[in-house]
C-alpha cells in the first residue's frame, strides 16, 4: 500500500510541488525561530520536558510576535506607497517575507517608556486587490 502512494506521489508532479512549498513555508518558519532564540544557539537548556515544552512555546510566541510586528510595518508602507500615488502589486506583496530580521537589535537598547501608553486602534484593511492571487498565492500571501 505504501509502494503505491509513494509511485503515485512521484509521478503528480503538481503534488510534489505542493508538498515541497509546505516544506519550505515550515523550514522558514524553524529557521526564523531559531533565529528568535539567538541567546540559545538551538539548543534546550533543561532536560525536563515540561521546561522543554515552555521553552517551545515561548520560542514560539516570540516568533509570533515578531512576524506580527513585521507585517503591521509592512501594512504601513504599503499605505505610505499608496498615500504617494504609487500602485502596489498583490503579485509583489505576495513575495515579501515576513520573516525579516535586520531592523531588530537583539542586545539593543530598548525603551520602556512606551509600555503604559494605549496604541490607536489598529485599521488591518488593505486597499489591495487580493483577487488577482491564484489560491496558492493568496495562502503565501496569509
Amino acid at each position: 500500500m505504501r509502494s503505491h502512494r509513494m509511485l503515485r506521489y512521484l509521478s503528480d508532479s503538481p503534488a510534489r510541488a505542493r508538498v515541497t512549498a509546505a516544506t519550505n513555508k515550515v523550514e522558514a518558519f524553524n529557521g526564523f525561530s531559531d533565529w528568535v532564540r539567538f541567546g540559545q544557539n538551538g539548543t534546550v537548556a533543561a532536560n525536563d520536558p515540561v521546561e522543554q515544552e515552555k521553552d517551545a512555546k515561548f520560542t514560539s510566541l516570540l516568533a509570533n510576535l515578531v512576524i506580527f510586528h513585521n507585517t503591521l510595518d509592512i501594512a504601513d508602507v504599503v499605505r505610505e506607497l499608496q498615500a504617494e500615488g504609487r500602485p502596489v502589486d498583490p503579485l509583489d506583496l505576495a513575495q515579501v517575507s515576513r520573516y525579516l530580521t535586520e531592523h531588530i537589535k537583539p542586545f539593543g537598547e530598548y525603551s520602556t517608556q512606551e509600555l503604559g501608553i494605549t496604541p490607536d486602534d489598529y485599521d488591518a484593511r488593505l486597499d489591495v486587490d487580493f483577487s488577482v492571487l491564484g489560491d496558492d498565492d493568496k495562502a503565501a500571501a496569509a
